[in-house]
């Protein structure tokens, strides 16, 4: 028997990610590569151990063996814990039968037994697909002086964006008034984050009334949380204020890379009291020749750079050549860019090579229909032949040569 713990998490790593196209064509979204040295889930994993949360679970189902593997025991975010820990709770753990988690409340559902194990009065329900940095103790100090039942962490979103969110309209001590599901005209900009905090004997009866009607789609946003709200139960927001990224889609991914080259957006990965930890392999220090011109650039360790790279992220053992010139790109682990291939506007995924003379991406200023611009991509182990062209937008998955265009 686990000994009773105040507070779990349980985050929310099952989801294929098909806005990302080939990127998570064989790794679920979670771990995909971001920041020079990080995977997406390494940002809930080290909020919850800077929390002080030590007990976590991590639900995993599209592609989840690179996401295990990834995570291993924990140890890497000081999770190999003899009491709680990190857990890989896939699907075939769970209370009858056998099925795939149909959505995200029946995702913590079927974990109802895990969960009991630790007797908490406190669950953390977090998605796996978020860059943020975030006191999660403090959004619990707050859930507790409230006495709620549930509490909501809340970002205000620029109007223009707002109908893309989930929305709550609040009363003036910040208990939720309404909700609103992607409103085409919103009377609200408070959007919610995907981070919720549940007092666990609430969670837990609403979980198997959502579970036994036939009519529930079983999700968190739109099943679960109206009803706990219909009820009558106690639901505030908790307002967040610094930086947070869905990073869903191939440009909000490229977007929030490139953010960390921005000296005005909040997020300092090298701040002591907030370490962001990953399990990132050893390897040698990175080396840029004499002949090289880097500017406003993040170089991890073990690439070589021979060539021009401006505001573009490389990842670890990336080699860009002699003459190939990387411009506002990212560029994932062991790929290399030879001599004379220009890569702009682009992600190229990890272990791809882009031959002699090809290019991938288009500047937007090049373009004389903008519709027409986007992020190229490139997936991972493609090879991009000598002097082929990858047109903004392409996502090539498959390797091309000069003569296949």
């Amino acid at each position: 028997m686990a000994r009773k713990t105040e507070c779990i998490a349980m985050l929310l790593a099952g989801g294929q990610g098909s806005r990302l196209g080939i990127l998570t064509k064989n790794i679920a979204k979670p771990a995909v590569p971001y920041g020079g040295k990080y995977r997406i889930i390494d940002f809930p994993l080290s909020n919850c151990v800077n929390s002080g949360i030590s007990t976590v679970g991590v639900l995993t189902q599209y592609q989840p063996l690179e996401l295990n593997d990834y995570i291993g025991n924990g140890q890497a975010w000081d999770l190999d814990r003899a009491n709680g820990g990190v857990h890989i709770l896939s699907p075939y753990q769970q209370i009858k039968g056998t099925e795939w988690y149909k959505g995200t409340a029946n995702a913590i559902y079927q974990n109802i037994n895990f969960i009991d194990r630790y007797s908490p009065e406190y669950v953390a329900v977090l998605s796996g697909d978020h860059i943020y940095k975030m006191d999660y103790n403090k959004m619990l100090k707050y859930h507790k002086e409230n006495d709620a039942a549930c509490t909501i962490a809340m970002l205000e979103v620029p109007w223009e964006e707002a109908s893309r969110f989930g929305l709550m309209i609040l009363n003036d001590d910040n208990s939720i008034a309404e909700f609103e599901e992607k409103p085409k005209n919103p009377r609200s900009n408070k959007a919610s984050m995907g981070v919720y905090i549940f007092t666990w004997s609430k969670l837990r009866k609403y979980l198997l009334e959502d579970e036994d009607d036939p009519n529930s789609s079983n999700d968190f946003g739109h099943d679960v949380i109206p009803k706990m709200h219909a009820a009558g139960e106690r639901m505030f927001a908790y307002l967040f204020d610094g930086y947070w990224k869905d990073v869903g889609t191939i440009d909000s991914l490229w977007e929030a890379n490139l953010d960390l080259l921005n000296p005005k957006v909040d997020l300092d990965l090298s701040d002591p009291t907030w370490k962001i930890y990953s399990k990132t392999p050893t390897t040698p220090p990175h080396y840029v020749s004499g002949d090289a011109t880097v500017q406003n650039s993040m170089i991890a360790e073990g690439s070589r750079v021979f060539g021009e790279v401006d505001f573009s992220i490389l990842f670890s053992n990336v080699t860009v050549e002699k003459g190939a010139e990387v411009r506002d790109s990212i560029i994932m682990p062991g790929t290399v860019i030879k001599s004379g291939a220009t890569v702009q506007y682009a992600i190229v995924a990890e272990n791809a090579v882009i031959e002699k003379n090809a290019v991938v991406g288009q500047r937007p200023e090049a373009m004389k229909n903008l519709d027409e611009w986007g992020v190229a991509v490139v997936g991972a182990g493609v090879t991009i032949g000598e002097g082929v062209t990858v047109a903004p937008k392409a996502m090539i998955d498959t390797d091309i040569r000069k003569e296949d265009e």
